[in-house]
């Protein structure tokens, strides 16, 4: 196991929703309040950059379409196509949010490539439980309205992932006042979660359950923000190990590499505060932690 390396000062305010497309071998991921859409390839020293018009939170790559995904912004699910013109934006399926100020947050596909992303309000402090989790399938899309799945009230929802076997969804919720990670029974021909169940209590833990990813023994990686760590949990919600990071806010990690045994690991960089303890806040890290990791499913609108 090596110690985290820094293979990116990307300096993104919240660097979020790494995807690693093995046929390009090459890493996205976005900035969220910036509204940019990232891509690195290793050996490289600049990642290429495209603008959306809205925050951009988390996103999909999309089944046969090299230049596709599909992604959460502000205010529904997005169809987004990149060029080297810029990037082109078209709605998928409206949400209602309970109130203004609201934009999603951590999302990916279940296995079957359903897009399954969650609502927040951006102003964390008012610690409003207005959070909704969506599903976006072949049969939501033709209707052009997102599902709400009916897990709330949840405040900050994040590190969503599933078992390799697409059986047991992942679901936490960050916010300072929660801090739980739960797992549920997920119906993979419906795309419905249910029996939820508290699979790690993060209270007692360094940092706050931040964005996820599942290795291919079904453990579950999840970013400790805060306290610069990223911790592994096995499926019986035993913490294995925590590995560190020279930055406080890891932000969310994706397995990657040509074997998928490269951890790599967005940050977020904090305005208004002495970054001088941490001057590469906001880059973009590598780990080798010994294990690899699943290829993350795309979008499968058919």
């Amino acid at each position: 196991m090596t110690a985290a390396e820094l293979v990116l000062d990307a300096r993104n305010a919240t660097g979020e929703s790494p995807v690693w497309r093995a046929q390009e071998a090459a890493l996205y991921w976005a900035d969220i309040p910036r509204g940019l859409l990232q891509r690195w390839q290793p050996g490289q020293g600049k990642a290429r950059q495209w603008q959306l018009p809205q925050m951009l939170a988390c996103m999909a790559a999309w089944q046969g379409e090299p230049q596709r995904w599909i992604a959460g912004l502000e205010d529904g699910i997005y169809q987004v196509t990149l060029g080297d013109g810029g990037a082109h934006t078209q709605p998928l399926a409206t949400v209602d949010h309970a109130m203004p100020g609201m934009r999603f947050n951590d999302g990916r596909c279940d296995r079957q490539g359903r897009f399954v992303a969650g609502s927040m309000l951006m102003d964390m402090a008012a610690a409003q439980p207005v959070g909704k989790l969506y599903r976006l399938g072949a049969d939501d899309l033709a209707a052009g309205r997102a599902q709400d799945l009916q897990l709330g009230p949840l405040i900050t929802p994040n590190g969503l992932a599933f078992s390799p076997d697409g059986r047991t969804m992942y679901l936490s919720d960050s916010h300072p006042r929660s801090q739980q990670i739960w797992a549920f029974d997920y119906d993979t021909d419906s795309g419905t979660p249910r029996n939820r169940r508290l699979f790690v209590d993060m209270t007692g833990l360094p940092g706050r359950p931040d964005g996820a990813a599942i290795d291919a023994e079904g453990c579950y990686w999840i970013c400790g923000n805060d306290a610069g760590l990223v911790h592994r949990f096995r499926p019986d919600g035993q913490l294995d190990r925590s590995l560190p990071l020279p930055v406080k806010k890891p932000a969310m990690c994706a397995f990657g590499g040509p074997g998928l045994d490269v951890l790599y690991v967005t940050s977020i960089r904090p305005e208004g505060i002495d970054l001088s303890d941490q001057p590469l806040a906001g880059g973009l890290f590598a780990l080798r932690p010994g294990v690899s990791g699943m290829e993350e499913t795309e979008f499968r609108p058919l």
